[in-house]
């Protein structure tokens, strides 16, 4: 990081539109593409068009939008005139939504049309102003004044590295949304600092596919491409097979981030089950060298499949099933593992491709320092302790949560169990309070339980959680793959279907039960008919099963 530099999004970005002007910028798959010259005078038009609505420095700017080139465009605009953005994520209920709107004290707010009628009929004292998020047209609170491109801001705005630059609401495993203040420093140091794991040129091409209100994607799938002139790629609508199997013919990126799910997914539902079509394809991909050629071959079908160029593959915001990334260091993907929470701006540890270690997240990032406290004497497994320039300022009219976690001087407990191994590469075994107490006083991980269950064959995900003294696992299934099974059985599978599921979770049981240690023996395994509701990142809702 060069020592002239401010760590402000104005200076970093204002030197990339003028270094980058002619390069392309965002665009939707399939559709037209604007520059970074043109961005830049899109961003300077709604500069121009908030401060006719009165916005100025320090004031909080709400965005509710899928994601899209306007989503940043609005932030970048927010951001560079010394206010506040607030990203509200798109899956937020009317209620979350409207608690985030009268905490954060938004006065603008600016929603794309397909989330409008989330918020049809709020009112606050501090909301003074509605906007399109699509056209920037207004939508309530007109003075008279609309958005008028190549217009610019009436002044030069002076941005310190300590200022506010955005709040994001988290929606957490835990139930308690919280505002997590992060500074241009915060977020720049970031963006900075990550270039030496993923080192982004103008030539990339990011796919986005995460939502931007999330700050892992706001971050590295944002700010770093927009900082370095990379072009970046939106869908319209949701990530589906068959959405994304035709933008990655057509895009053919470089660069994706994404969460440990999206690639199980494929793995458990596309892959394994080729593994297994015969009893001699089994017993065969049960051998290390046999797997370690069937994950090759494919791998490079991926590969493919995902525009045959990828050079980085982001995998974060939870912890990936062992046998998926199994799977991807044999098919030697380029993928890498990041760890961060958004008070961190997000990130605090990864891996460059091709460094990648089994169950590992990687050593700290540059510039970042991380501890166990109070290792077990055993194990050495502890809470991980952070800091750096991107721990968040705190938590927005919060002192008290602030003050429990970060330390006079300066540390942020993360609430993450984990252990810092061979080369200081970090380990993570769960969340603090997701952590059992065993009947003897052991620690109990249920996340490790549940990489093993997920990796039985026709479960799509699944939750272990205490009741009542014992472990007990919530599960999932896939039952149109059981439904396939027993039909070339010749049974018929709507008649027995109870029968059939019970018999199928006592095996999951004995499965389980065989691999994990007497500690973390299952009492009961349960059937979850539903999916598991989920974050952002697509992590369980865990506190709604307990």
């Amino acid at each position: 990081m060069n020592n002239s530099e401010l760590l402000t999004i104005p200076f970093l970005a204002g030197e990339s539109f003028r270094k980058h002007s002619r390069n392309r910028a965002m665009g939707f798959v399939g559709e037209d593409v604007i520059t970074y010259y043109q961005l830049e005078a899109r961003i300077m038009s709604v500069m121009r068009l908030l401060e006719d609505y009165s916005v100025t420095a320090g004031d909080r700017v709400a965005i509710l939008s899928t994601s899209m080139p306007n989503w940043g465009v609005s932030y970048f605009a927010v951001t560079m005139m010394g206010a506040v953005a607030v990203p509200i994520l798109p899956d937020f209920t009317p209620g979350e939504i409207a608690n985030v709107l009268e905490h954060s004290g938004s006065k603008v707010l600016i929603v794309s049309d397909n989330l409008s009628h989330k918020v049809s009929g709020f009112h606050s004292d501090t909301l003074e102003t509605v906007i399109a998020a699509d056209d920037f047209r207004i939508i309530s609170g007109s003075n008279g004044k609309s958005f008028h491109a190549g217009s610019g801001p009436s002044g030069k705005y002076n941005v310190a590295e300590e200022d506010l630059a955005v709040i994001i609401y988290t929606s957490g495993t835990t139930g308690k949304s919280k505002g997590v203040m992060l500074t241009h420093r915060n977020i720049c140091f970031t963006a900075r600092q990550v270039m030496t794991i993923q080192h982004v040129v103008e030539s990339d091409v990011f796919l986005s596919i995460l939502p931007l209100s999330h700050t892992y994607e706001q971050t590295l799938g944002l700010v770093l491409p927009v900082f370095n002139g990379a072009m970046i790629w939106y869908l319209r609508k949701a990530p589906t097979t068959s959405v994304l199997l035709p933008a990655l013919k057509e895009v053919r990126p470089t660069t994706m981030l994404t969460v440990p799910l999206i690639m199980e997914k494929v793995y458990f539902g596309k892959i394994a089950p080729t593994f297994n079509k015969s009893r001699v394809m089994a017993f065969l991909y049960r051998m290390p060298p046999f797997r370690r050629l069937f994950n090759r071959i494919a791998g490079k079908k991926i590969y493919e499949a995902f525009g045959g160029r990828l050079r980085f593959f982001g995998i974060g915001g939870a912890k990936l099933n062992p046998t998926v990334e199994q799977f991807l260091l044999d098919a030697r993907f380029p993928y890498a593992i990041g760890y961060g929470l958004t008070e961190t701006s997000p990130l605090l540890a990864g891996t460059v491709v091709g460094t990648c270690r089994l169950g590992s997240t990687g050593p700290a990032m540059e510039g970042v320092t991380l501890r166990i406290n109070d290792p077990d004497p055993v194990t050495g497994e502890g809470e991980i302790w952070a800091r750096g320039h991107n721990v968040m300022k705190g938590y927005y009219k919060d002192p008290a949560m602030t003050a429990e976690v970060i330390t006079p001087d300066g540390w942020f407990r993360t609430g993450d169990l984990g252990v810092i191994g061979r080369n200081n590469y970090l380990s993570i075994k769960g969340r603090l309070k997701n952590m059992i107490v065993g009947a003897s006083g052991e620690n109990i991980y249920p996340e490790e339980i549940e990489s093993v269950i997920n990796d039985f064959g026709h479960v799509i995900e699944s939750l272990v959680v205490q009741q009542k003294g014992k472990l007990v696992a919530m599960v999932h299934l896939n039952l149109e793959e059981l439904q396939a099974k027993y039909a070339q059985m010749k049974h018929d599978f709507t008649q027995q279907a109870e029968q059939i599921i019970n018999d199928y979770l006592t095996e999951l049981q004995r499965y389980v039960n065989s691999k994990v240690n007497r500690y973390s023996q299952l009492q009961l395994v349960v059937y979850q008919p539903e999916p598991f509701q989920k974050t952002a990142t697509l992590k369980i809702k865990r506190f709604l099963y307990y």
